[in-house]
């Protein structure tokens, strides 16, 4: 009996499904089948160029988002709570209703990258949300911060998961782990550079009238928006129209991700979508996306957690604010390389979950050492603690994005799946905004305990969501069993259930 895999075509907006026996056998029969027909293509040649033109300004523009985003944390160690006047929790607030927008503008966002062109959409969005960075800088109070704070959720709003969707148009499913750890690390880059540039901008403190954490808003704004203008004429659309590609090299991309699933007798089933509100219905009402949403929180209330408050509890540790901001780089250092080492073999191995599970354990041991040594006089093993935790987080992002694009079929419904995991999930960071409070300073048990809380909730919805993919191939492999062992499922029926069909299997 044979199993049966399906991937996606976005470029072409179109699903295939295969029968296969594991998912290695698929790569390799693709390989074979494009070389017949390509036999001048050097494949490795082709993805690198793709790398090189594709992923540097993606990771940049998510670099700069995410320092964005950020900032804020750096700039709340160096006055700017004290001169805003904010009180109790009007500070957690601000980085609070930045959520509420960034979440429900995410699916709208996505949806509008599939119909337009992501070299308008993407800088434009970019362009946006920098010119909102830099005002942020000259708000006077607590109403002008919490305002550019929601129009910041807007403009952010659909950069990660379109981007996220962006790499599936150019990657086949085996290759898509790695790109997007390549890319999300970024964002580890992004909080070592958020120390390092604010303890440089700092010291422009009174410079024209203004604090060293107004400069911080202000230079990190401008340098996005000129960034933005420059994507313009750097962002590829697509590859049928990549001009760094030669005529046979664009036609074997569109191909290989074509006849990346065909059947045993070479046959292609292929569903032409255009859109229809039925794939965003079908997004909003499937089990696997949240299952995933609850996965997405177990990381990333601790990534935003981290995010915010990480120079404050190590300023917090004893630290002055300038040691505490360079103390965030070696943690972000280290957590984007273990990041791509481990996407390389996630994809080799053609697996997500075991090392989604072994960075869960990595965030859990990290918190409980946080837990257990805050107040005890050692604030080394506490800095260790979020040393552990941060190298957990990072890592299992991707793969946790990955892993549920995987699993969706369909160019639309991947698209308002993989915006409504990420959109909603990102409403974690509005609870992990809330998690460490000042009058918790300097143990703050209660976020390290919140935090690891959702940890463990992350590491069960693995688990079932794994073993729950197992049952629904186990089940499928039977019902074919019982088809016609010549003619199989039907053409219409396959196309038409999409990752729903007998004839698709779940990566694990």
């Amino acid at each position: 009996m044979t199993h049966a895999s399906s991937l996606r075509d976005s470029d072409n907006n179109t699903t295939t499904y295969v029968s296969n026996e594991k998912f290695s056998d698929i790569q390799k029969q693709d390989v074979e089948q494009a070389s017949d027909v390509f036999h001048n293509i050097d494949e490795k040649k082709v993805l690198r160029k793709m790398d090189l033109r594709l992923l540097p300004m993606l990771s940049i523009l998510y670099l700069l988002c995410f320092l964005d985003r950020g900032n804020i944390g750096n700039a709340k160690i160096e006055g700017l709570p004290e001169e805003l006047g904010l009180v109790g929790p009007q500070y957690n607030l601000c980085l609070t209703v930045f959520f509420f927008t960034y979440a429900a503008f995410e699916v709208p966002s996505n949806l509008l990258l599939k119909r337009l062109r992501p070299s308008i959409w993407l800088p434009s969005i970019m362009v946006a949300w920098g010119v909102v960075m830099t005002l942020m800088g000259v708000v006077q109070n607590y109403a002008g911060l919490l305002t550019a704070r929601i129009f910041l959720g807007v403009a952010e709003a659909g950069l990660y998961p379109g981007v996220a969707f962006y790499i599936t148009m150019w990657y086949c499913r085996h290759e898509a782990q790695y790109r997007q750890a390549l890319f999300f690390s970024s964002a580890s880059i992004a909080g070592a550079f958020s120390g390092l540039l604010a303890y440089a901008i700092a010291k422009m403190n009174g410079v024209g009238g203004y604090s060293g954490w107004r400069w911080i808003f202000i230079l990190e704004g401008l340098a996005t928006v000129v960034v933005g203008f420059i994507s313009f004429f750097v962002i590829h659309d697509f590859p049928e129209t990549a001009s760094f590609l030669t005529k046979d090299e664009r036609e074997w991309v569109v191909a290989r991700l074509r006849n990346q699933n065909t059947d045993s007798r070479g046959r292609q089933l292929v569903d032409e979508e255009t859109f229809s509100w039925k794939y965003v219905r079908d997004a909003f009402t499937d089990w696997q996306v949240y299952l995933a949403l609850i996965m997405y929180w177990g990381i990333v209330c601790p990534l935003y957690g981290i995010s915010f408050f990480l120079p404050t509890i190590i300023k917090d540790l004893g630290y002055s604010s300038s040691t505490a901001q360079l103390l965030t780089l070696p943690i972000y250092i280290t957590a984007a390389i273990v990041s791509v080492i481990a996407a390389l073999f996630s994809d080799k191995a053609g697996q997500r979950s075991p090392f989604i599970l072994g960075f869960f354990l990595c965030i859990i041991a990290g918190f409980i050492i946080c837990i257990v040594s805050s107040g005890r006089g050692v604030p080394g093993v506490v800095y260790f603690g979020t040393f552990l935790a941060v190298v957990g987080i990072y890592p299992a992002f991707p793969g946790n994005v990955t892993w549920l694009s995987n699993n969706l079929a369909g160019g639309y419904k991947r698209a308002a799946g993989m915006a409504i995991h990420i959109g909603i999930g990102n409403l974690g960071g509005a609870m992990a905004s809330n998690f460490y409070r000042t009058q918790d300073a300097p143990k703050y048990i209660l976020g390290h305990a919140l935090e690891l809380g959702f940890a463990v909730a992350g590491t069960l919805a693995v688990l079932i969501l794994r073993f729950s993919y197992q049952r629904v191939n186990f089940r499928r492999e039977e019902a074919l069993a019982n088809e016609d062992s010549t003619t199989g499922p039907s053409v219409a029926t396959s196309s038409e259930r999409g990752d729903r069909s007998l004839t698709f299997r779940y990566m694990l």
